[in-house]
């Protein structure tokens, strides 16, 4: 029987290589950081863009990296080559549901349509009770600010509650966002 493993940190990041390089460093750093905290890394194990930046940071310092893919991903060999552990799933939904059941926080970094759908999934499920990890959105950059100004946006004009501002957390560097997520 695999031994349970609750204590990552998730990472959420673009699969996108074709990014300025302050992100990928920001990303590399985010899983040396990781690494060095001794907790694991989760992540979507793509083998490219942020993922895979963030998973050959944390192996560069020793860590624990383990990928949730869908099986889909695994059969056109999207996965990074040097994860740890991959765990497959049967669809996108059950791979998010992994991925939060295994940590005990998550680290959003700079992505597109896919980082931004499991963050604000995410900072759902934590609203409803449904995740109890933190929630850290690392702005390198201000790459967030837009998506800043909208969550505060939809609690000024009352579709959320006042003080939902602390369903997540703000992070400018590396280093801030592991330690918000260890907390």
């Amino acid at each position: 029987m695999e031994q349970s493993i609750t204590d990552a940190i998730c990472v959420y990041g673009a699969s996108s290589s074709r990014i300025d390089p302050i992100y990928k460093d920001a990303a590399r750093q985010t899983g040396q950081l990781i690494a060095m905290s001794g907790c694991p890394l989760v992540c979507g194990g793509g083998r490219g863009g942020l993922m895979a930046q963030a998973i050959e940071g944390a192996n560069s310092k020793g860590g624990i990296t383990i990928g949730v893919l869908p099986q889909f991903m695994i059969d056109r060999q999207w996965q990074h080559p040097d994860l740890g552990r991959m765990i497959a799933t049967p669809d996108m939904h059950r791979r998010k549901q992994t991925m939060a059941s295994m940590s005990r926080a998550v680290i959003a970094l700079p992505g597109g349509i896919g980082t931004l759908e499991e963050l604000l999934e995410i900072i759902t499920w934590r609203q409803l009770g449904l995740y109890n990890g933190n929630i850290t959105i690392l702005n390198t950059a201000g790459y967030y600010d837009p998506l800043i100004a909208m969550l505060e946006r939809t609690i000024d004009q009352h579709f959320m509650r006042q003080g939902s501002h602390n369903l997540w957390h703000l992070a400018s560097t590396p280093e801030e966002a592991v330690e918000k997520s260890l907390g």
